[in-house]
């Protein structure tokens, strides 16, 4: 069971660095994604994995879910949500802007015609 989760956790994770690395905006929101996916799943798995497990330590328990890692999972959720949202509605303005979703630098040709003497 560990084998599979680690090797998901690496798919994810290298998908989205691949992904991130793309020149274009929706390839690389849809890496970030990815990432954040392959970050909620290790950090869920860091409190081991178990099934069936109560997650509160009582006395008739000798194996429990570690509760920490799924609060942290639940935050990281709410945090990678908000911040696709925010990084959607960065590139949907700079597409509006310039009609075009590039993510690379603009090319001294851009800057010349723009004026733009930075």
């Amino acid at each position: 069971m560990e084998m599979l989760v680690a090797s998901a956790i690496g798919v994810l994770t290298a998908g989205g660095l691949y992904l991130i690395l793309r020149l274009r905006t929706f390839p690389v929101i849809m890496g970030m994604s990815l990432l954040t996916y392959a970050v909620n799943v290790f950090l869920f798995t860091s409190g081991r994995l178990t099934t069936g497990a109560p997650p509160i330590l009582r006395d008739d328990v000798a194996v429990y879910a570690d509760p920490l890692p799924q609060a942290l999972v639940l935050t990281a959720i709410v945090i990678s949500f908000g911040m696709t949202a925010v990084v959607v509605m960065i590139s949907l303005g700079a597409f509006l802007g310039s009609d075009d979703d590039h993510v690379d630098d603009p090319t001294q040709q851009d800057q010349d015609r723009t004026g733009d003497a930075s």
